[in-house]
C-alpha cells in the first residue's frame, strides 16, 4: 500500500476558519477539473486564530499537487 501524505495550507488570523473553508472549495474544484482520484479533503479549526485546509494524497500524485497548488507543508497521514 502506498503511503498517504496530507498536504496542508495554513491560515491565520480572525478570518482563518472562513478562509480555510473557502480555500477547500478551490482545492475540490481543482481535483474535479483534473479528474484526480482523491476524495479525502477537508478543513480543520486548530484554534480561533489558526485553521487549515488539506488534501490527503499518495506518493503518485504528491509532486503534481505540490508543484501546482503549493501547500505550506505536508505530513505523513495515518488514517
Amino acid at each position: 500500500m502506498e503511503r498517504q501524505i496530507k498536504l496542508i495550507w495554513d491560515f491565520r488570523g480572525e478570518a482563518s476558519a472562513k478562509t480555510a473553508e473557502h480555500h477547500l472549495i478551490h482545492l475540490n474544484e481543482y481535483l474535479q477539473i483534473e479528474k484526480l482520484p482523491m476524495n479525502h479533503t477537508g478543513f480543520e479549526i486548530i484554534n480561533e486564530f489558526h485553521a487549515i485546509a488539506f488534501i490527503v494524497t499518495t506518493d503518485a500524485y504528491m509532486i503534481q499537487l505540490r508543484d501546482v497548488l503549493k501547500p505550506h507543508r505536508g505530513e505523513l497521514y495515518q488514517s
